[in-house]
């Protein structure tokens, strides 16, 4: 009801604006400029005689004002008020009142409702975004920044952008910007040296190798930092420098970081290799032997080898042997739901190596753990 209130008043308003000029018109009296210039010709007449002017003066004012009273009274006698004319006025009149409210609301009816509910903005802009191309919105985001060239989030949001089109000198002057307005931290100084790497096809120049020294020096544990200052090493012939910088980085990884792959392909390039990490554990002849130990030594034994190699698969999951010796070395312990939950880890690790995957899956019917 007060959507419908405020409409009302609304369409008032408009009428109110058409109607208010027709009025005046209407009221306008034919003759009226010829009065008004008669009077002006006695007001010149008064003011000569008050001495406020003088003859020639007043001898000019009165034959411009006469010239413009003999063309107002010629308007009058060849166009006298017409009916038309108010015809016309009242016609306006009544579009305005009846004629344009009445269409207004036919199509409103037709194609709006009053009931339905707001599209979230959020909803709006992401339909909006998926019709745009990333090109334009590149632009549309280039000229906002155009505008307000101290929006920090701005810069934030394009940096990454530009450096996955391939703009790497645009990437660099946005992590820059972003740097200057919002100060620096580990994270800012990183990706700084990452564009900047970028920019340069790889190579870790002075001024990329400084952001990531700031940035270990802002944040110690920064894995970026840490990884881009191997490669400079490598790059300045160092390798063993390369490969220990790696190789910490491994030994301190929590398990299932998605780097290790990245960090492992580069101690190769490098002739270091990781770490070993091929899982040992108990074999079916390890465990035998532990029937020969006290209850608590052999549990202790077994328990041991059994979690050393449970972390050290976490690691190195494409370790077949090692996941067959874990399942194994589960039923023998009779423990079915670890046995389970490592079955389908090694499911997950071996999922790109189909005849991996099918030893695994044998080993499950053999144990009876299948399902």
């Amino acid at each position: 009801m007060l959507l419908w209130s405020v409409f009302a008043v609304m369409t008032a308003v408009a009428i109110l604006s058409v109607l208010w000029p027709l009025s005046r018109s209407a009221n306008r009296q034919p003759g009226s400029d010829i009065a008004v210039y008669r009077d002006q010709l006695e007001e010149v007449d008064r003011d000569r005689k008050a001495g406020l002017i003088g003859e020639a003066e007043a001898q000019a004012a009165r034959v411009e004002v006469s010239r413009r009273l003999i063309a107002a009274a010629d308007r009058t006698e060849s166009d006298p008020p017409s009916v038309g004319s108010s015809l016309w006025r009242r016609a306006a009149a009544v579009g305005a009142v009846v004629v344009l409210p009445l269409i207004a609301a036919t199509l409103y009816l037709a194609n709006g409702s009053p009931q339905l509910p707001g599209q979230p903005l959020e909803a709006r802009l992401r339909a909006a975004h998926q019709n745009t191309s990333i090109a334009v919105l590149i632009s549309q985001a280039e000229a906002h920044l155009e505008r307000n060239p101290n929006d920090a989030r701005g810069y934030e949001v394009l940096a990454p952008v530009y450096l996955r089109l391939g703009r790497f000198s645009d990437a660099v002057a946005a992590r820059r910007k972003l740097i200057a307005l919002s100060g620096e931290s580990a994270e800012r100084q990183s990706d700084l040296g990452e564009a900047l790497v970028a920019a340069a096809n790889g190579i870790v120049t002075t001024d990329a190798k400084s952001a990531f020294e700031r940035a270990l020096v802002l944040e110690p544990r920064d894995l970026k930092a840490k990884f881009y200052i191997g490669i400079a090493a490598e790059q300045d012939g160092d390798r063993g420098r390369a490969a220990a910088i790696w190789n910490e980085m491994i030994d301190k990884a929590p398990a299932g970081a998605q780097w290790l792959p990245m960090v492992r392909d580069a101690l190769a390039r490098v002739g270091a290799g990781p770490p070993k990490t091929t899982a040992t554990g108990p074999s079916t002849e390890d465990v035998a032997a532990a029937s020969t130990m006290s209850e608590k030594d052999r549990d202790e034994m077994i328990r041991g080898m059994v979690v050393r190699l449970a972390d050290r698969l976490k690691e190195n999951g494409s370790d077949v042997e090692g996941w067959q010796r874990l399942l194994r070395a589960y039923v023998v312990l009779g423990e079915r739901d670890k046995a389970h939950k490592a079955a389908a880890e090694a499911k997950r690790a071996l999922a790109s190596d189909p005849d991996k995957l099918h030893r695994i899956e044998e080993m499950l019917k053999s144990l009876g753990l299948e399902g």
